[in-house]
């Protein structure tokens, strides 16, 4: 072999290097990251209901149908409708996408008391993998925990649901 052939050789294999490292820059450097985001298109809401003596649950589940059991009414007026929360979360399609449902919380209520919600079931079975659109929309169902009436007295009670969406 001789010493131009050698140097051609080695000056193709380091080009090939670089062509093969530059490509892969460039293409990483076109595909940009969306970070995960997560918005609250809808609260949860659980309507309108009378507490009876010994009190008992009100459950929305996410296809949006209501459940009472114990000593709970339905009351079905105008203004107080039920319905789940729903989440709009977006991300690069094909990330693996879970959550965690935080533990119950106590909502405060209008005329004094409190009452325990805690994160119910999701019309999705995590972890999912967000589609090629980028974008998932979630229901999140809940259930009220409802004592007797004498120490959660009737009133509107505001909280929070925690869940945390996690990008694997």
């Amino acid at each position: 072999m001789t010493v131009a052939f050698k140097r051609n050789c080695l000056l193709k294999c380091i080009c090939t290097g670089l062509f093969i490292l530059l490509s892969h820059w460039v293409l990483v450097a076109q595909e940009p990251s969306v970070p995960l985001s997560v918005v609250t298109l809808q609260d949860i809401s659980f309507g309108a209901f009378f507490q009876g003596i010994s009190g008992g649950t009100v459950t929305v589940s996410p296809d949006g149908t209501r459940l009472v059991n114990g000593d709970i009414i339905k009351a079905n007026i105008s203004g107080f409708s039920y319905y789940p929360a729903i989440y709009e979360v977006e991300a690069d399609p094909g990330t693996l996408i879970s959550i965690i449902k935080g533990s119950d919380t106590s909502m405060a209520g209008s005329n004094g008391g409190s009452i325990s919600l805690q994160v119910g079931d999701s019309d999705t079975s995590f972890p999912i993998i967000v589609p090629p659109s980028g974008h998932i929309q979630v229901s999140m169902g809940g259930i009220l925990t409802v004592e007797n009436s004498q120490d959660k007295p009737s009133g509107n009670y505001n909280g929070s649901l925690n869940v945390t969406f996690i990008q694997e």
